[in-house]
């Protein structure tokens, strides 16, 4: 367990129409982790300080450094210091070849899309799983999702994600950035032989590429949104046959592909 803090408190001012003053706020905490790859800098990832270890081997999974848990000799966190040490049972030539020192950020632009379509044509394969879920579940999944993540309620600031059955949420995470929340389901799955192809993702943020990307490293079938998608991840969704969800607000959700594992309300017609 992680002895970081996720939040700060600070004093802000607070304007409404009708009053203001000073009053403690919570504000979620943006943490720069170096990784070294046997010895060698390989990336620094800004993130949430919590479940440091899963982002790590998810991270290094999703970009193609390992293709499996088993790659890994020993993870070690110097959390003081901000410092992952991976080491491998072999080197690895994708880090040496095709990598240079990165500093991943926070924000979702150009700083991670401009280089991750080289590992994802390795890593990245169609869905297989033949899961179903009701409109009905997808909602409930959703608003369990917002309502258990208690860092986005003390902040607002970061992103959740989940690996859940129909039923229940199985596994959940926090970060600033959506795609180390995916990377941390990523590597709890590669670390404990978690199966996936038959889970579900569940998400906060929005369906880019790189985050349909993301959820066909991970295995799963179905991923859920509470906002839109963009074309591309689209695209990418109908060729990796997952089923992508989106808007899922208010009781009322869009499903954009491969529409065969939602399963319909009854008391529905075509319109």
């Amino acid at each position: 367990m992680s002895e970081l803090s996720k939040t700060t408190r600070r004093r802000v001012l607070k304007i409404t129409a009708d009053r203001h003053g000073w009053e403690d706020d919570e504000i979620v905490t943006e943490y720069p982790l170096t990784i070294f790859l046997n010895d060698e800098e390989f990336a620094t990832v800004v993130c949430t300080p919590a479940d440091l270890e899963e982002m790590v081997i998810g991270f290094l999974a999703a970009e193609g450094a390992i293709q499996s848990y088993g790659e890994i000799k020993q993870v070690t966190i110097d959390e003081a210091k901000g410092l992952a040490y991976v080491d491998l049972h072999k080197e690895t030539i994708l880090a040496q070849s095709f990598y240079s020192k990165r500093r991943i950020t926070s924000c979702c632009g150009k700083s991670r899309q401009s280089f991750y379509f080289f590992s994802d044509a390795r890593t990245a394969k169609p869905a297989s799983g033949t899961t179903s879920i009701t409109s009905a579940q997808c909602i409930r999944l959703m608003e369990e999702l917002q309502a258990s993540s208690v860092i986005h309620q003390q902040t607002g600031g970061v992103h959740n994600a989940a690996l859940c059955t129909p039923e229940q949420v199985l596994l959940q995470y926090s970060d600033i950035g959506r795609h180390n929340a995916l990377d941390k389901i990523y590597g709890k799955c590669l670390r404990d032989q978690l199966p996936t192809t038959d889970k579900i993702l569940v998400f906060s943020g929005r369906l880019s590429s790189e985050v349909l990307l993301k959820a066909a490293k991970i295995g799963t079938g179905i991923i859920l949104s509470k906002s839109a998608p963009t074309d591309l991840a689209l695209q990418l969704a109908e060729e990796l046959q997952i089923t992508a969800v989106g808007f899922i607000r208010q009781n009322k959700m869009n499903v954009y592909t491969h529409p065969e594992r939602i399963v319909l309300p009854e008391n529905t017609r075509d319109a």
